[in-house]
């Protein structure tokens, strides 16, 4: 079969590629979306944000349930059925993927399935199961874009074997609630997971190389979410590094060193160290491609060094996010389709982390924006003065401002506390727009609301906090 010309091929269909692809629809382009799996949506759909954001969602209502009584309500004793938990979390991921594959169709976008490989700089090659497999098609087109994404990193001296050593992928599929586990990695994932079980009941320590979970975000928030972790009965091990994992018939059995050294016995280890870029085995050898530490090297606009070839998602040096791998595949199509674009902000990328207190930052924190060179000020305001969160039930946490004193602009602002993730979106808003704290001040906030804390957080940069 002769090659079909194409204006854009996409290989990958995560949070990058299949938002590329229905953009690229939109906008009239002939497109081309090539996924190894048989479903589209990528790790963030089917192994990632989607399924754990379920399991924390299930973990907080067993919660609520435990201190209905706090609110007058008498439910009995709450049992977990885990195989409804499960059943609940597939049903959410396989709705949203059934979405993405209509709305796929919608905009004329053509799937093949198999593993994309560049035969060229104009040029993919499908290949049937993995790279090695007989070549079902060779696509040609005016521009492609690697969208591949990312997996699970493991540690040299643990790894993995998916039964009782696991990533954050094994993590999700777990046939039982676990009594114990050891999570090693205090990032967005590992502190999630740490959450997640430690409210289904199980026993959990949590261990971070460095001397504070969370490592990009503000101090002052780190130290306020190892104290809601170790309130809730969390383990946190920090400055801590594992030396060994043995497993037994049970469990396994953690070696650790540094600061909290010793051992720990659990049912499970989850490594949650990050991750590596999928750029093995995808043809960039056939391209002028230039490749460090497994990352392809992009500029403003995500285009590599081979003119044509654009990188979005995990795997470019960006940050490992499905709203930056987004907007940059956005940005992208609409480049090649002749469009006016900008580059994406990434100073301007919100970080969200849905554990319970759930964490969320914009911007500089202090010490960035003082090493920045900023004469800074800052406020905060705690949720224990916020109406809104004691009818919630959910008083622990802050919103914290950074501003620059000189022309009083925001630089950053850091919450913890419930609903955090959802009160960032003002705070983008406010960089984005390049906004000042007196502004902030001067816009009205409905009351009673958590996001009257952003308000209050801003007088406080003033030294005029109402309630507090």
């Amino acid at each position: 079969m002769s090659p079909a010309p194409y204006d854009v091929v996409i290989v990958g269909s995560g949070p990058g590629g299949y938002v590329a692809a229905i953009r690229a629809g939109q906008l009239g382009l002939r497109t081309a979306l090539v996924e190894k799996d048989p479903f589209q949506g990528g790790t963030c759909l089917h192994r990632g944000c989607i399924p754990t954001k379920a399991l924390l969602e299930n973990a907080a209502r067993y919660q609520d349930l435990l201190h209905a009584g706090e609110f007058g309500l008498q439910v009995g004793d709450p049992e977990i059925d885990w195989d409804r938990v499960q059943e609940r979390k597939r049903g959410v991921v396989g709705q949203l993927s059934k979405g993405v594959t209509g709305l796929l169709k919608r905009y004329g976008v053509e799937v093949v399935q198999g593993w994309g490989r560049l035969d060229g700089p104009r040029a993919v090659a499908v290949h049937a199961g993995d790279s090695d497999g007989s070549v079902e098609r060779r696509l040609e087109a005016a521009s492609v874009v690697v969208a591949t994404g990312s997996v699970p990193r493991a540690l040299p001296h643990v790894e993995f074997d998916g039964q009782r050593i696991l990533s954050s992928d094994h993590v999700l599929e777990l046939g039982r609630r676990p009594g114990s586990l050891v999570v090693v990695g205090a990032g967005a994932v590992g502190v999630e997971f740490a959450s997640i079980y430690r409210d289904f009941g199980a026993e959990v320590t949590l261990v971070e190389a460095l001397p504070q979970l969370l490592p990009i975000e503000d101090e002052e928030v780190a130290a306020a979410l190892r104290k809601a972790f170790e309130k809730k009965g969390i383990d946190v091990r920090t400055s801590t590094r594992i030396s060994s994992a043995e497993r037994s018939s049970e469990g396994v059995r953690v070696a650790l060193e540094g600061e909290r050294a010793g051992t720990v016995e659990a049912e499970y280890l989850l490594v949650a160290v990050g991750r590596a870029p999928v750029s093995a085995g995808i043809g960039l050898e056939t391209t002028a491609v230039e490749v460090a530490d497994g990352y392809l090297q992009v500029d403003e606009w995500c285009e590599t060094a081979e003119p044509g070839v654009y990188a979005i998602g995990d795997v470019n040096p960006t940050p490992w996010l499905a709203h930056v791998a987004s907007m940059e595949g956005v940005m992208v199509v609409e480049r090649i389709a002749g469009r006016e674009v900008h580059p994406v902000p990434y100073d301007e990328t919100p970080n969200c982390t849905y554990c319970a207190p759930e964490v969320a930052s914009v911007g500089l924190t202090e010490r960035r924006a003082r090493e920045a060179g900023h004469e800074v000020r800052t406020g905060k305001f705690p949720f224990l003065a916020s109406g809104r969160a004691k009818i919630a039930g959910h008083t622990q946490g802050f919103v914290k401002i950074v501003a620059g004193a000189r022309y009083d602009e925001v630089l950053g602002v850091h919450i913890v506390g419930y609903k955090a993730t959802e009160l960032i979106a003002e705070a983008g808003a406010v960089l984005r727009l390049e906004g000042t704290v007196e502004e902030l001040i001067h816009t009205i906030h409905a009351h009673p609301t958590l996001s009257e804390s952003v308000h209050e957080a801003a007088h406080a940069v003033h030294g005029a906090a109402i309630h507090f």
